[in-house]
């Protein structure tokens, strides 16, 4: 029984080292940071060849809901406050780890071979201004959705579209519809029109028309207890190479 007992302690020991040997990090990322986190995620596992960075990309509220209900993560990187506000409330992270870093713009595209002209304010007909369906995020719980909402509810355009508006599970759908011309209009962050080469922006929505866009980023409960994702979570909010990162791919720093 004894013997017994020292082999469990010994496999354990073995299993805990080469945990830490492996170095995971996982990473619940916006749908709409993708391009800049594989990039930073690449750069650190240079720098870092022993932790091997793992990003999971989707809309912030599905990932909100899977970390919630138990999925495994250390760290979470939100399309807006709400969703982190939410993990607040369940205790999954701490008020003290959380960093409003990033902020972003909302803005109208459409395929780059329309030619379909806009005029950002209440007074513009934009239903008429275009043909087919107008693509964005689920407008009751993806952040971009939210947003693209609270927009077309102050230019008074939201009623004239009924029937129209197409939802989509994250921000990259609705830039993926409009780019393969299912959508004629979208309503994405300024970075998905930036990362694509099939559409091109027609409007930017007025900042005074939707809540701030700010991503806000925190460890999990479980990423205060991993020296890594503490590490990771410090390299891609603070050092100077990964704000450069952001703002090539069109993000500003939130100050």
């Amino acid at each position: 029984m004894r013997l017994i007992s020292q082999l469990s302690l010994l496999l354990t020991g073995t299993f805990a080292a080469l945990c830490v040997q492996a170095g995971e990090v996982k990473v619940y990322v916006a749908a709409s940071l993708t391009n800049a986190v594989t990039e930073i995620a690449n750069l650190y596992q240079k720098q870092y060849p022993k932790t091997k960075v793992v990003p999971v990309y989707a809309a912030s509220s599905t990932l909100a809901k899977q970390i919630v209900a138990g999925a495994p993560s250390d760290i979470f990187f939100s399309a807006d406050q709400d969703w982190m506000s939410y993990l607040l409330q369940k205790q999954e992270v701490s008020t003290q780890y959380v960093k409003p870093l990033l902020r972003n713009q909302l803005v109208l595209i459409s395929p780059k071979n329309l030619n379909i002209k806009v005029q950002t304010n209440s007074h513009f007909a934009f239903a008429q201004a275009f043909s087919g369906k107008l693509c964005t995020g689920q407008m009751e719980s993806v952040p971009v959705g939210k947003y693209a909402k609270q927009s077309l509810i102050k230019l008074n355009w939201l009623n004239s579209l009924q029937g129209r508006i197409v939802g989509t599970d994250d921000v990259r759908a609705a830039l993926t519809f409009v780019e393969r011309g299912e959508c004629n209009v979208g309503i994405v962050y300024k970075t998905d029109a930036l990362v694509s080469h099939k559409v091109k922006i027609i409007g930017v929505l007025p900042d005074n028309s939707h809540d701030a866009v700010i991503y806000p980023v925190a460890l999990t409960k479980a990423g205060e207890q991993n020296p890594e994702a503490q590490q990771f979570y410090r390299f891609m909010s603070h050092s100077v190479q990964a704000l450069a990162i952001f703002q090539h791919y069109g993000f500003s720093i939130n100050r």
